[in-house]
């Protein structure tokens, strides 16, 4: 595999569409902000603010198997100035009219007119000029002002988004000056904090009568239509949803939900989701509990339903077992488990607002295996709200704490448990791009052997187990050591968000002095292991010695791999390379593996080869070399990828 350049700057690596898609849930304010300033003023603020959010909503790649250039933000933010600035186009009498230079169809708002919390002076004097830009230079000053991006990127975003004469654009921008860049991130310009007015009730009392009339007819007819005869009904031949099926039947009903004893745990053979007690306030709630099971086994069209990768969505087979069922923050929530998954229902705690549905597998998880074997069943996401998450914690969880990733020799934070084991808020870790903290959840096992497990939110309902050491003997981290490990990869977890992970395991597979005493690096592999058992993601990571005090700098990604059984517990092999730059100025293809390598060797654009599992030989820049090495037992291996 060709060695990856890191200095003076790592070339960014394929995302997918699960990249994409955290980021806009993650950036989703920050990026309809964006879209509404760009966006023409003309429009007025309502439509405005429709729009951007329909610009949002529609700039995930189509296909879900397509790899994105960038990382996911910068992804989503170019395909969001493109669609912003093709809504201000003028429309061409002869030609089709692009798609968002059109109403949106969703999201839409009946009866209500939406806009921003009206600013002051400043901020209108600002809309007034900004209306006076091309949509060029309006995205121009955005891109400066709000993502402080240098020139040279802006013309770039311009360019990739249609922009004829980038250079005339912020020229034009440069004509508002920098007064307005601060009120960029005034309440004016959310369009996600938003004021409600009805539109004309006169007008819309007139259309309402009408409707009323129009519905009456198309009734009479259907009626006449559905008379019988040779016609079939909606359903076709079927029989009533459920009907003669008295397990399915079981399945909606409240009343035979399976709840488990407070106690039944420290008794069971196995610590698993099946000995979980019931628990919450709202645990005894019939109408809550038959809503959530029937959401579950039909969710209408306006249930967002989520799910980890290969999870099945369907009705349970039979009765599922109630684990909670309370208020969390601003939802009533509900989570059942049926044997395989875990079902999460929310719905507003007050009024009728969207209902959401998620589902994770949980098969083989217990709290009693080896670290690296199996996902443990410590706890569960009860809610996330405003950048924060909430977890549900099993039964003999006997402390929580919160502990900074970034912070190895740092204090964990006590956490607060109601008791109803659900903690308290803790930030959802990476929801900033600059990953300036990673929280982790960390907890104590009750009894006198109790250990201690940290535990990542990963954008899934269950968090995922971290471990450290070799594949064949991975433990949790729970000493300093393996905490400063982890320091340097923490913030490269987002790769592998909303995949189905249930475990990811870092092990630092070799250490190698760098040329010209230049100090000593670490290569360090970091593989997460997924619920289905397939997919799994392998980065493989250089660690030169950090220039500065204060947080451990991140390791640069040298190689990474989906699907590879590489530095896993079958084969915990693994090379890779890079091409590094000494402080003197000189180039190198470094190279390392794990163990078992008796030699290493590269080929191609730069020839070399040493003895062990070591390799440093002369490049230049932009050279590509192919590497491989020879393993104890005489095979072959080729690098990562």
């Amino acid at each position: 595999m060709p060695p990856t350049a890191i200095a003076p700057a790592p070339t960014p690596a394929p995302v997918d569409v699960e990249q994409a898609e955290a980021a806009l849930v993650e950036h989703y304010p920050r990026l309809v902000r964006i879209a509404y300033l760009v966006l023409p003023p003309a429009l007025g603020r309502n439509r405005r603010v429709l729009t951007a959010h329909a610009v949002v909503q529609r700039s995930l790649p189509r296909s879900r198997s397509a790899a994105t250039p960038d990382d996911g933000y910068a992804y989503v933010r170019g395909r969001v100035l493109r669609q912003a600035l093709d809504a201000g186009r003028p429309s061409r009498r002869l030609a089709w009219p692009r798609r968002a230079q059109l109403p949106p169809l969703l999201p839409h708002v009946w009866g209500l007119r939406l806009f921003p919390r009206s600013g002051g002076a400043d901020e209108l004097a600002l809309d007034q000029r900004l209306s006076a830009l091309s949509g060029g230079a309006r995205a121009a000053f955005v891109l400066r002002g709000l993502e402080r991006l240098p020139d040279r990127d802006v013309r770039r975003l311009l360019t990739d988004a249609g922009i004829e004469d980038p250079h005339a654009a912020l020229a034009e921008a440069d004509g508002i000056g920098t007064k307005g860049v601060a009120l960029l991130e005034s309440p004016e310009y959310d369009a996600c904090s938003l004021q409600a007015r009805p539109t004309d009730l006169l007008r819309r009392r007139q259309h309402a009568r009408a409707a009323v009339v129009g519905v009456a007819a198309v009734a009479v007819c259907g009626a006449l239509l559905g008379l019988p005869g040779d016609g079939w009904g909606a359903n076709g031949a079927a029989a009533p949803p459920y009907a003669r099926n008295s397990a399915a039947e079981a399945a909606l009903d409240p009343a035979k939900v399976l709840r488990v004893p407070e106690d039944a745990w420290r008794s069971a053979a196995r610590t698993d989701f099946s000995v979980w007690p019931t628990r919450g306030a709202l645990a005894d709630d019939r109408p809550l509990l038959r809503r959530a099971l029937a959401v579950w086994a039909r969710p209408g069209a306006a249930v967002r339903v989520s799910s980890t990768p290969a999870t099945p969505v369907g009705p349970p087979m039979g009765p599922a077992q109630l684990l909670y069922a309370g208020e969390v923050d601003r939802a009533r929530v509900v989570l059942l488990y049926d044997g395989l998954r875990i079902a999460r229902y929310a719905e507003p705690r007050t009024g009728t607002g969207p209902v959401a549905l998620d589902f994770a597998r949980v098969d083989g998880a217990s709290a009693d295996t080896a670290p690296g074997t199996a996902p443990a069943t410590y706890a569960l996401v009860a809610g996330r709200t405003d950048g924060n998450v909430r977890y549900l914690t099993a039964p003999w969880v006997a402390t929580a704490s919160v502990r900074d990733l970034l912070d190895p020799a740092g204090d964990a934070r006590p956490l607060e448990r109601g008791a109803d084991g659900v903690t308290a808020p803790l930030p959802v870790p990476g929801a900033n791009r600059e990953c300036g903290a990673w929280d982790v959840l960390e907890v104590t096992e009750s009894g006198e052997a109790g250990g201690v497990r940290l535990l990542s939110d990963l954008g899934e309902l269950t968090p995922a187990r971290l471990t450290s050491g070799p594949p064949s003997a991975p433990a949790d981290v729970s000493g300093t050591e393996a905490r400063a490990a982890w320091a340097r990869t923490a913030c490269l977890l987002p790769a592998v968000r909303s995949h189905g992970v249930r475990t990811v395991n870092s092990w630092q597979f070799a250490g190698q002095s760098l040329p010209e005493s230049n100090g000593a690096a670490r290569w360090v592999c970091t593989r997460a292991e997924t619920w289905r058992g397939t997919d799994s993601r392998v980065l493989a990571q250089f660690q030169p010695p950090s220039a500065k005090a204060g947080a451990p700098r991140t390791g640069a990604v040298a190689a990474r791999a989906s699907g590879s059984p590489a530095c896993g517990a079958r084969e915990p092999h693994v090379l890779a390379g890079v091409l590094w730059k000494s402080r003197g100025g000189r180039w190198y293809v470094l190279a390392a593996g794990s163990d078992a390598f008796r030699s290493v060797r590269t080929t191609g654009g730069v020839t070399g080869e040493a003895r062990g599992r070591v390799l440093a030989v002369p490049a230049k820049p932009g050279d590509r070399a192919e590497l491989d090495g020879l393993l104890a037992d005489g095979t072959r291996v080729g690098a990562l990828r």
